[in-house]
């Protein structure tokens, strides 16, 4: 976090606090990314911009019709899909946000 903003800091904090609501994770710093993982990786922190947070959730299927998502991208092998997005403000992580943050979450935890 050296050399981050006060805003960008926040942000990854306020992010990982709303995350933590929906079950318990480690955070795996993993080159340049800050991994998720409950029992597998689930998502990661992409880039801790100058105002703002990258991060990516990882599902095994595209969701397409989103508001919250600027890309999805699928995996090699075609298995999950990564779907990227950003953050400016806490209140970015909105409802749709947290949905998906959930589900995220959940799929972390082997079944």
């Amino acid at each position: 976090m050296k050399g981050k903003s006060e805003l960008t800091i926040e942000l990854y904090h306020h992010f990982i606090h709303e995350l933590r609501k929906f079950g318990k994770f480690k955070l795996h710093p993993a080159k340049s990314r800050i991994a998720f993982a409950a029992d597998i990786r689930f998502g990661y922190i992409k880039t801790l911009g100058k105002n703002f947070v990258d991060i990516a959730l990882t599902f095994n299927q595209p969701y397409h019709e989103n508001l919250c998502f600027y890309r999805i991208g699928e995996v090699p092998g075609g298995k999950y899909y990564q779907h990227y997005l950003r953050i400016y403000r806490k209140k970015d992580v909105n409802d749709e946000v947290k949905k998906y943050m959930k589900m995220a979450i959940e799929s972390g935890y082997r079944k």
